[in-house]
């Protein structure tokens, strides 16, 4: 009897070990890149690296941003398991003001949605 409740135990948890899901994690570098203070027109492009550190291919399906002056762009193939990958920002430097913006990043990883940041401020240029 005590051997039949021992092979019943370990038969469950090996079966418990095996039905676990695999799932995409996402981990990125930074969530805050901070532009500083650029000069009006300088290059506005940031990038967010990330890696998938999960068990099953990472899909982005939608990055998107809290206005028009900030055009996100996602990756277009899965990120497998181990493997990077970047979120390239542009923020519109033609524009003189404080930035202060969210891109908001949508996938299938344990944490679907993600809200990542800019910061910063564009200044006129200086004629000298």
């Amino acid at each position: 009897m005590k051997n039949l409740v021992v092979m019943l135990f370990v038969g469950m948890l090996g079966v418990s070990v095996y039905a676990q899901e695999k799932v995409a994690k996402i981990q990125f570098k930074t969530d805050v890149i901070d532009y500083g203070t650029i000069e009006k027109g300088a290059n506005g492009v940031r990038v967010f690296e990330f890696t998938n550190t999960g068990t099953a291919p990472l899909i982005i399906t939608r990055v998107t941003s809290t206005c028009g002056c900030t055009i996100p762009k996602k990756p277009e193939k899965p990120i497998l398991p181990g493997e990077k990958g970047e979120i390239e920002v542009k923020y519109d430097t033609q524009l003189v003001n404080p930035i202060r913006k969210t891109i908001t990043v949508v996938s299938n990883a344990d944490t679907p949605i993600v809200a990542l940041k800019i910061k910063g401020e564009v200044v006129q240029k200086t004629n000298l």
